[in-house]
């Protein structure tokens, strides 16, 4: 039979905790707040009300409700008045000391019957259960930050907790509008097994100077549609909480790919914790605003330094889905667009594809008539390359082969006039394999649109070795004219998104192959509990399974990390033929 719990207590009430007590009291329970001392009581009080005020004003709360929420809750700083509770959730800072010390004290004090759950991020659970007389009766219920608004909470059922109790927490979780998950007692659960991998390597690529904050972080939100790039979010969670949950999951699992990013070490050292103290990778007005102010970070204006090269004219070559998207963006920002295609048949279809999403742009007025009426007299079709001879810019479209992409960049060296750029928007293949075949490595760069290019605003701008300052830059303002946002990079496997992305994916793939969780719960855990808008599997699937093996290939090959070498689940359902939506399986089974 179910417990009846009506009365809660919380220990700890910094944000997590704070957000906890009041989530327990908007859903009619009467809550025990406690903190360590009275001005951290009234530290947590202050947060409360920060927060149901907001609620109040934004109109999800009214001020009878917020009332009686307040109404509800008992703040204490004496943990005997955790007695008559029937759950006791801690949410102190991730120290294993400091919460075993926490729950032998509890044992002494709540009911025998009552249940004690730990808010842990990392931690083991099973360690902290242990120094109670009953670890039987100690669970995991992880919420996530904030906890009043994101709906996951991970509930870690060890190996000797009673299933009685995690059943009961599982139900009180769906009774605050939460979605539980029930999972082992493994280090980071699914969530922050997934997240920190992912947030660390973007540490890392920072770190080397491979790109600058700023882009690593447009290009995971404009490429991927997260709710935060990775370098803003550690400020926001915290370089300290960062550090020491990565250093827990590395020292449990030995995955180097969580042995924290000494940079991360140096900045908590320095004091540089992120938004609480108004500095981490970026700078804020103040400690604990969200509000960033340029540092002797923050990017400059390149292009007035560099003068820059005329681009009037365009050649694009393809006309698969990407190469027609292409030759609509740049004809409906005013450039004449010459692009080839191998028969007259896909030259006509290619002008028939833009001539039906101009149009339909028009009917949803996104687009006048003479708009569209002008974009399409821009356009020049043809079977023959020679016609690219007087184009200023070259965007190669065609299939991902290396070879073909090589014979296609010699053909262009030949045909091309001396100072026109050409570009390559692989996504995968090394730009300089692309450059070295011509006699003007120099004029080579990548440009990597995302598809479908018309709506995707992200443009990674890819340099090589070789690659002339004024070619980057020029592609750089050439990008913004277009209306995308350009990220720039060196010429290594991934670039930037792919290679934060697929490592992430290839993560949870393992996860789903050891059993620790099905794809629906780690797909929910992603969505519900980091704002991902697809979950790790849904997007496998939507990219293709033999697509995303073969860019999870080129990362190992490229980086030679064991942490990189595909899933063999991966492998698996690839040789299988479960390709993902395109076949009607792959992670799941599709109509």
């Amino acid at each position: 039979m179910a417990r009846e719990i009506s009365t809660v207590g919380v220990i700890g009430l910094g944000t997590m905790g704070a957000g906890i007590v009041e989530v327990f009291a908007r859903n009619g329970l009467s809550v025990v707040a406690v903190e360590a001392s009275p001005e951290g009581v009234e530290k947590g009080k202050g947060v409360l009300q920060h927060s149901t005020d907001r609620a109040v004003t934004r109109g999800k709360l009214t001020a009878e409700d917020q009332a009686a929420l307040h109404d509800r809750i008992r703040f204490t700083a004496d943990l005997a008045d955790l007695a008559e509770c029937d759950l006791v959730v801690e949410a102190v800072p991730e120290h294993l000391d400091l919460k075993r010390q926490i729950f032998a004290r509890l044992d002494e004090i709540v009911k025998p019957d009552a249940i004690l759950a730990t808010n842990t991020s990392s931690l083991s659970v099973t360690e902290i259960s242990v120094a109670t007389h009953n670890p039987r009766r100690v669970v995991g219920m992880h919420f996530f930050n904030p906890a009043p608004v994101l709906k996951f909470v991970e509930v870690i059922k060890t190996v000797v907790v009673e299933d009685e109790v995690v059943e009961d927490v599982k139900t009180l979780a769906e009774r605050l509008g939460k979605k539980p998950v029930v999972v082992g007692d493994k280090a980071g659960f699914i969530a922050n097994a997934l997240l920190f991998g992912y947030l660390n390597h973007a540490v890392s690529m920072f770190e080397s100077r491979y790109a600058t904050r700023e882009d690593i972080d447009a290009a995971m939100q404009l490429g991927c549609g997260l709710p935060m790039g990775p370098l803003a979010l550690m400020d926001l969670i915290g370089l300290d909480t960062a550090y020491e949950i990565l250093d827990t999951m590395y020292k449990q699992g030995r995955d180097r790919l969580h042995a924290p990013s000494p940079v991360l070490k140096q900045m908590v050292t320095a004091g540089l914790k992120g938004r609480k103290t108004g500095r981490g990778f970026y700078t804020y007005d103040e400690p604990g605003s969200s509000r960033v102010v340029a540092d002797h970070l923050t990017p400059h204006d390149g292009e007035a330094h560099v003068a820059l090269r005329e681009v009037r004219t365009v050649g694009v070559v393809g006309s698969g889905t990407m190469a027609t998207g292409i030759v609509e963006v740049f004809a409906k920002a005013g450039y004449d667009v010459t692009y080839v295609a191998r028969s007259q048949a896909k030259v006509e279809a290619v002008r028939a594809a833009i001539a039906k999403s101009l149009e339909k742009a028009v009917q949803r007025g996104k687009l006048d008539e003479a708009a569209r009426d002008a974009a399409l007299g821009r356009l020049t079709g043809t079977t023959s390359l020679d016609d690219l001879a007087r184009v200023d810019l070259v965007v190669e479209a065609v299939v991902e082969d290396l070879k073909v992409k090589q014979a296609l960049f010699e053909n262009l060296d030949e045909i091309c006039k001396p100072g026109a750029i050409l570009a390559t928007t692989t996504s995968s293949l090394p730009v300089i394999e692309c450059a070295s075949v011509t006699k003007r490595p120099q004029d080579v760069v990548g440009m990597h649109f995302f598809n479908p290019a018309q709506i995707m605003k992200l443009v990674e701008v890819v340099h090589t070795v070789s690659t002339d300052d004024d070619v980057v830059a020029t592609v750089q303002h050439l990008c913004r004219d277009l209306g995308k946002h350009p990220v720039t990079c060196g010429d290594r496997a991934g670039f930037i998104v792919n290679a934060l992305l697929f490592p992430y994916l290839n993560d949870a793939v393992k996860m789903l192959e050891a059993h620790y969780a099905s794809a629906e719960d780690i797909d929910t855990a992603m969505k519900t509990g980091c704002g991902y808008p697809m979950g790790p599997f849904e997007l496998l699937d939507v990219v293709g399974l033999d697509v995303s093996l073969a860019i999870q290939r080129e990362l190992y090959l490229e980086f030679r990390e064991r942490g990189f070498a595909p899933a063999p689940l991966l492998e698996h359902l690839v040789t299988a033929g479960y390709l993902g939506r395109k076949t009607g399986r792959g992670f799941r089974t599709y109509a």
